[in-house]
């Protein structure tokens, strides 16, 4: 109980003020137990941010759970890959939206990695994106890794986007991505992009074949 309650708090902790302006102190405070707990459980500062990577990388595994995503990659059917890069595309709109605090985690780790960014990568996360590059590279028919790559990042790109500058879009709409109906408006919106952006793409592979 208290090695997970140290884990949510530091992951709160470091994703609004990074490992450098976070205390260990207020940490512990938070979560409700002595200091040494952390020195017990992982050594120290360094030691509880690269856990709380690690946790946050095995939380991101739900995007994938129950999809068969070597299944669809090895059929190399454009249709079926089109239809679960939405899935995962949705997903990770769901999970970035509730995860306030592993959001901000990530991206303060995309803007400056430390040690515990390869947890990340490395972990669901990382593969996701690797495995959406190869469903991009079956829907536009193209051979082109690092185009498919940089079209992948650019999809899940728009998740993170609307994360990132989630006070500003709120302000802006006069609601909050809690609400379910506008949750599922964000997700159409960035359905409908993921779309017009492998259509240009597929059009443009069929017309330089």
């Amino acid at each position: 109980m208290t090695h997970t309650s140290l884990l949510e708090t530091a992951i709160s902790e470091f994703g609004a003020k990074g490992i450098e302006g976070a205390s260990t102190r207020e940490i512990a405070a938070k979560a409700g137990t002595a200091m040494s707990s952390i020195t017990y459980h992982f050594g120290g500062k360094e030691g509880l941010y690269v856990a709380a990577a690690k946790h946050i990388a095995v939380g991101m595994s739900m995007v994938v759970e129950g999809l068969d995503i070597d299944g669809v990659i090895a059929g190399r059917d454009p249709a079926e890959a089109r239809q679960l890069i939405e899935q995962l595309l949705q997903r990770f709109v769901e999970k970035v939206s509730r995860s306030a605090n592993e959001a901000l985690f990530i991206v303060r780790e995309q803007m400056n990695p430390t040690e515990a960014f390869d947890y990340i990568y490395d972990g669901p996360m990382g593969k996701m994106w690797r495995k959406l590059t190869e469903l991009v590279c079956i829907v536009t028919n193209s051979d082109d890794l690092r185009q498919c790559r940089i079209i992948a990042m650019t999809l899940i790109g728009q998740a993170i986007a609307i994360r990132a500058s989630r006070a500003s879009f709120e302000r802006l709409l006069g609601a909050t991505l809690a609400d379910a109906d506008v949750l599922d408006q964000v997700k159409a919106v960035i359905i409908a992009n993921a779309n017009a952006i492998l259509d240009i793409h597929s059009r443009h592979e069929k017309t330089s074949a």
